[in-house]
């Protein structure tokens, strides 16, 4: 395992896709700690905001084509708008925003380059994740 870990931010624009699309702010961030996943935390300087973490190879899926099931799902759609919809669900509700391609294309290469894709279990200590779950469970 690497002991040397990294982290990268970005920020983006997504719109909210509920009638007249809704500019919202949001931060990605990705670490080399939790390789499989990024963060993405909407309206980050607002006193609302909300996290979600997804999958790495989830998010480079549903660049090429519809991906995830149940709570994530990603797609692109690519005509005049050129667009990736992210979709968020919950108990209480969903939401869709659409995404710049590009932004998100960015990111993902920017995250390959701090791991490359095949190489995650190389920061990940699985033996210590578990034995944090126990303490949790305690």
């Amino acid at each position: 395992m690497s002991s040397e870990h990294s982290e990268i931010r970005s920020a983006a624009m997504f719109d909210l896709l509920a009638g007249t699309p809704v500019a919202v702010e949001v931060e990605f961030s990705y670490s080399t700690r939790d390789p499989y996943a990024i963060h993405v935390l909407f309206n980050p300087y607002g006193d609302q905001s909300v996290q979600w973490i997804l999958a790495r190879d989830l998010l480079a899926d549903g660049l090429l084509a519809e991906a995830g099931e149940g709570d994530v799902r990603i797609w692109p759609v690519m005509d005049e708008l050129d667009v990736v919809v992210l979709e968020f669900s919950t108990p209480a509700g969903q939401a869709r925003f659409g995404a710049d391609p590009e932004d998100l294309v960015d990111f993902l290469n920017e995250t390959y380059e701090l791991v490359e894709p095949g190489q995650e279990s190389r920061w990940f200590d699985f033996d210590q994740e578990l034995a944090l779950l126990g303490e949790a469970k305690q």
